[in-house]
């Protein structure tokens, strides 16, 4: 105790106090320092749990028509063809105008493609406390600003505010957290196996940022579709250009502002992170650019393959989402107090327009009834109307201008082949101001209908009875697309023996979606829903190309050298010098291994008789 004092030179007036404390407590020196240490040990431990690292606020400027509840901009007619090199914004649920965007040139993608190249290069040095430090800024600022983000996402693209808090903020904080907590840990060099035969090897994996990464997003979450990529990109030190939906474009106006302030909080360069807004040229531009070095594409089948097409000239590797048709099954033990809300969210959750939303309900025959009594019940009830401005609402408004009239299509279809619309199933009255299709339910529907086949993206809740589970899979099977699906039963086993049949790349059992909250999962289908996947581990990694690596282990004691035999020009036993090596290597015995030891020293020793051998076979 005293020696510590003097070797750290505490001042008298410390000395006061450890005197003073030996005084009062009557315990001598050593029982002190236990218990200092104690208590100190505690105190660190209490340091890490409780301190919370400072994070800075960011400030963002927020214009009129973000901050406001209600508009009285001019309604906005879709009739009018907008002035060329202009995007039209509005919101779909009241019509009223946002302004425009610009719809930006060939050549104005590629001078952001050419500027975010130039930036990566810089970022590409950064260090993960740095990107750990972008990501950190940017969550603060979503936590603390919910409102203002949901109800820019909301006005763009017409979902209510609780769907906006679902699908935009939840989620994108989630993907924050883990790759905050994990993403280090899977882009750090990764040991691996150096072989049987190169035991005195080390090797390993090094992930290295792809460059720039292109990225053509939708319009149904305008906020976590943009954020989505971008936080995965710049934390694997890539560059990032984003190509946002002309359909819900006006958002990006705010969500340029928190970026570019995140950006300079953290020190990131100022061109790391770029977003486009136009039609269909931008978006060739910004895939047929040679700077780009790989694409995600999340949208249509139609389009996804005019990606890949585009991208195959420069061989720019693409990653396709292209949307779903997943099915929903229910077996007639499942819980269906626990299970119709599932249904509810996964069909009107933004009115349907989800990527995994479920669009086919197969439902056991002795459940079906019960089932189709609870949903029509609870859709009677829901109500509809735009998302901001007025009364609390369920189901806000449909996006892209003529869908409903597409949705009106697939219903007539279905009625017309025997199906039954117990709600909704009709478009709005004429005059009826805003994009709005009602809650659907259709019963007595067929697997040979287009409702079943083409995805759907909207508010219509198909049921489909069934009598098996085998019949159930067929059905679900039975599709082009394979994104997401879900499987209902109190008996988890069954569930899980369901789910494996399914041709799908992800499969929620008694829940729906959850596949997604669990960030640590990748995201991607099979079939017509594309290949490749983002997110999780896979997505993360995706970002990066893989750059295999090997070196000697103990270069200082062990050197990898040629043997003089397989040096150029090759002794005549070389080949049976590389036979016997295999044989040793990979044989099945002891004695391959011992015959494999004995040719090898006969190559060194005496090659001569390995070749009188070898001409004696051939001449028998």
């Amino acid at each position: 105790w005293r020696s510590t004092k003097s070797s750290v030179h505490l001042s008298s007036e410390m000395d006061q106090v450890l005197e003073y404390v030996e005084e009062v407590s009557g315990l001598p020196p050593a029982t002190l320092a236990m218990y200092g240490s104690g208590l100190a040990a505690i105190g660190l431990f209490v340091w890490k749990v409780l301190l919370v690292e400072p994070v800075p606020r960011i400030k963002v400027e927020v214009t009129e028509l973000e901050a406001s509840e209600c508009l009285d901009t001019p309604i906005h007619d879709p009739s009018v063809k907008p002035p060329k090199g202009e995007i039209p914004c509005y919101d779909p649920g009241t019509m009223r105008s946002l302004g425009t965007m610009p719809a930006m040139t060939a050549d104005q993608v590629r001078a952001k493609v050419d500027r975010a190249k130039e930036a990566q290069k810089v970022w590409a040095k950064s260090s993960f406390q740095q990107r750990r430090k972008l990501l950190k800024i940017l969550q603060r600022y979503i936590l603390d600003n919910q409102e203002l983000i949901c109800r820019v996402a909301a006005r763009d693209s017409g979902k209510p505010m609780v769907d906006a808090a679902f699908g935009e903020v939840l989620v994108t904080c989630e993907k924050i957290k883990w790759i905050l907590n994990n993403g280090e840990k899977y882009l750090k060099p990764e040991t691996r196996q150096s072989g049987y035969m190169m035991m005195h090897k080390v090797a390993r994996v090094e992930y290295k940022p792809v460059g720039v990464m292109g990225c053509i997003v939708p319009w149904n979450y305008p906020f976590h579709n943009v954020f989505n990529p971008l936080v995965a990109n710049v934390f694997a030190g890539n560059a990032i250009v984003i190509k946002v939906s002309e359909y819900a474009s006006w958002s990006t106006n705010l969500y340029g502002r928190i970026i570019a302030a995140a950006l300079e909080a953290a020190g990131a360069p100022a061109d790391l992170v770029q977003i486009v807004t136009g039609y269909g040229e931008a978006g060739n531009a910004l895939v047929t650019s040679p700077n780009v070095s790989k694409v995600v594409f999340v949208g249509s089948t139609a389009v996804g393959r005019k990606v890949m097409e585009a991208a195959a000239a420069n061989l720019t590797p693409v990653v396709l989402e292209l949307g779903g048709k997943d099915p929903f099954i229910v077996c007639e033990d499942a819980d269906l107090n626990q299970l119709l809300p599932f249904a509810m969210r996964g069909t009107f959750q933004s009115m349907g327009q989800n990527c995994t939303g479920a669009e086919r309900f197969i439902v056991h025959e002795k459940m079906y009834d019960r089932f189709v009594e609870a949903a029509v019940k609870q859709v009677k009830q829901m109500r509809v109307g735009a998302a901001l401005g007025g009364d609390f609402v369920d189901c806000g408004a449909i996006c892209m201008p003529d869908h409903a009239v597409r949705l009106q299509a697939l219903v007539d279809d279905a009625l017309a082949k025997g199906a039954k619309a117990l709600t909704g199933g009709a478009l709005p009255p004429k005059g009826t101001v805003g994009q709005f299709y009602p809650p659907t339910v259709l019963v007595d529907v067929t697997p040979d209908m287009r409702l079943m086949k083409e995805e759907v993206f909207g508010p219509i809740l198909p049921v489909v009875k069934v009598q098996s589970d085998e019949e159930a899979v067929a059905i679900a099977n039975d599709c082009d697309f394979g994104l997401g699906s879900s499987v209902f039963s109190r008996s988890q086993a069954r569930a899980r023996r369901i789910g494996d049949q399914l041709e799908a790349g992800m499969t929620s059992l008694n829940d729906f979606a959850a596949t997604y909250m669990s960030q640590a999962l990748p995201f991607g289908g099979v079939k017509d829903s594309g290949f490749d996947r983002f997110a999780g581990v896979e997505g993360l990694r995706g970002c990066c190309h893989p750059k295999a690596v090997c070196e000697d282990r103990l270069p200082w004691l062990m050197k990898t050298n040629i043997p003089p035999l397989l040096q150029y020009p090759v002794s005549d036993a070389a080949f049976d010098f590389v036979a016997a090596l295999c044989k040793l290597f990979y044989g099945f015995s002891v004695s391959d291994r011992l015959s494999a030891l004995k040719t090898m020293a006969q190559c060194f020793l005496l090659p001569s008789s390995l070749r009188k051998s070898a001409t004696k076979e051939k001449g028998s």
